[in-house]
């Protein structure tokens, strides 16, 4: 038996300071035991709760059943053990699988090296088997293998969300630097909106914020769109229960009120992308997104505002930026009066140009950048 299917137990990775969000949201799943640790939660679920939480979860972007753990202080040993897991009870010679490895504390100091060690004893063994072996496939695998080694101790896992999941499936188009999806979900879940008072972007870009707030609102699981999973290749997949929680999930799915959600973008072709990506999802045409300088909006009044100002990378977008914050500043100030408005600077040094107090401060990464989240309160 694999480690998994002795004690229930897997691993969630998570962005860096969501992992307490991320608890909270496998704890509403029906996860037990959640222990959270750096960039991650150990826990315990049943084989319809997994099915959930990898369906279902909007922060946590890998889910891994660990397949083995051991002692591990040379890549010797580590082939030499790795030979000895039946990795045909997992996949057959027709599938592609890849391998991701971090490493620290350890004997071992280079994780290139190691997950090739451990793609040398899967293809090896098949090799001695069969006479064939697998392929490994970089971009689109059937199958991704983890190993992590800390402190000499090493464990296997199978990824069984089957590729990150914060690729949802809706962003058909897009712009320049686009932001991540489980970022979005982060920042829609620290505003902790609940669908009482009307939710604007008013630079909406190609509509990932629009999309997940969207997707919260009405309760479309995260992986709606996905066509396939991990889980289905580990050797106790049920297909019978995973239909049962995939019907409860898209049962529990729940209308939008028209003008609830909107946007908006100074730029067509961001407003188009918007449209698309938005109409991919269930609801989505009834998210109203028009083309508008944000500075030429009616006031908007008891409302919540996202959005994620542009940051630029070269000096002249820099200095483009730092007076478009400051146009923001005194749009929220002076026309968005009792409203609360959230904004993600991929920058933390925008936030200087802002003119204007936060309530509070979260820092958040996008894709390994550092950012920061920050709430603004309109009176």
């Amino acid at each position: 038996m694999f480690v998994y299917q002795k004690n229930n137990s897997y691993f969630a990775q998570v962005p860096e300071h969501v992992e307490a969000l991320a608890a909270s949201e496998l704890a509403a799943l029906g996860a037990a035991q959640i222990n959270p640790v750096f960039r991650g939660l150990h826990f315990v679920a049943d084989q319809a709760t997994l099915y959930a939480i990898v369906y279902q979860t909007r922060l946590c972007t890998r889910i891994l059943a660990p397949l083995i753990h051991f002692d591990c202080h040379s890549t010797k040993y580590l082939y030499k053990t790795a030979l000895n897991i039946s990795w045909a009870d997992l996949f057959g010679l027709e599938q592609t699988f890849v391998i991701t490895a971090n490493v620290s504390d350890s004997k071992i100091t280079h994780s290139q090296y190691a997950a090739l060690c451990l793609k040398d004893a899967i293809v090896d063994q098949f090799q001695q088997r069969f006479g064939s072996r697998p392929s490994v496939d970089k971009l689109n695998p059937d199958l991704v293998f983890n190993l992590h080694i800390h402190r000499n101790t090493a464990v296997i896992s199978l990824d069984v969300s089957g590729g990150s999941l914060h690729r949802r499936g809706y962003r058909a188009e897009s712009v320049e630097a686009p932001m991540q999806e489980s970022l979005a979900a982060a920042i829609i879940a620290f505003t902790e909106w609940d669908g009482s008072k009307r939710l604007l972007d008013p630079l909406c870009g190609s509509g990932t914020l629009l999309c997940e707030a969207l997707m919260r609102q009405c309760r479309i699981p995260a992986g709606y769109l996905r066509g396939s999973f991990g889980f289905a290749r580990l050797p106790d997949f049920s297909e019978a229960v995973w239909r049962k929680v995939k019907a409860a999930a898209d049962g529990g799915m729940l209308p939008l009120a028209e003008g609830l959600i909107s946007g908006s973008d100074a730029a067509k072709a961001a407003v188009k992308a918007a449209r698309v990506n938005l109409c991919r999802l269930p609801e989505g045409e009834k998210v109203r997104v028009r083309t508008a300088r944000f500075q030429e909006l009616e006031p908007i009044t008891d409302a919540v505002l996202i959005a994620n100002p542009p940051y630029g990378v070269r000096l002249g977008a820099q200095q483009e930026a730092a007076a478009l914050v400051g146009e923001l500043g005194s749009f929220l100030k002076h026309r968005c009066t009792g409203s609360t408005a959230y904004l993600y600077f991929g920058s933390r040094e925008l936030m200087k140009n802002i003119g204007l107090r936060p309530a509070w401060k979260k820092p958040l990464s996008n894709g390994g950048l550092p950012g920061v989240l920050a709430k603004y309160e309109m009176y």
